[in-house]
């Protein structure tokens, strides 16, 4: 495949660009994350979703660990070719580290505070045994 399209990406000072993964089937917003050029072009070569830990500093499949998987079904970028959008399967209903559907799972109340506001679909502790 031709790499000529990553070049199109504006990607920050440190090879970087930021990634939403999109659930397809009912457009909730399920995840935030980075990429690097390689993680990009191993999640078009392969359809499932790559990210670049800043973390550890190395790839991550997501669901190398969990199971949860992202099979990719489109990718877009937005206006200013430095946003990533994802928009994705996800396998086993549960995005979040937390055993969520969502990352985005606190929600802001007017008297100054974060509730959570999804179920817990699934212990951690079972996850990531």
């Amino acid at each position: 495949m031709n790499a000529a399209w990553l070049d199109e990406i504006e990607w920050d000072e440190n090879g970087l660009v930021p990634v939403i993964a999109q659930e397809a089937s009912s457009g909730d917003v399920l995840m935030f994350a980075w990429m690097n050029r390689e993680a990009l072009q191993r999640t078009a070569e392969t359809g499932e979703a790559i990210y670049w830990s800043r973390s550890r500093r190395k790839l991550w499949h997501k669901g190398e660990e969990s199971g949860h998987v992202q099979k990719v079904l489109d990718i877009r970028i937005d206006c200013d070719n430095d946003v990533v959008l994802l928009k994705i399967e996800q396998v086993g209903g549960i995005a979040c580290h937390t055993g969520r559907h969502s990352c985005f799972f606190q929600k802001y109340f007017a008297d100054g505070r974060w509730e959570a506001v999804e179920p817990v679909l699934k212990d951690p502790k079972e996850i990531y045994k």
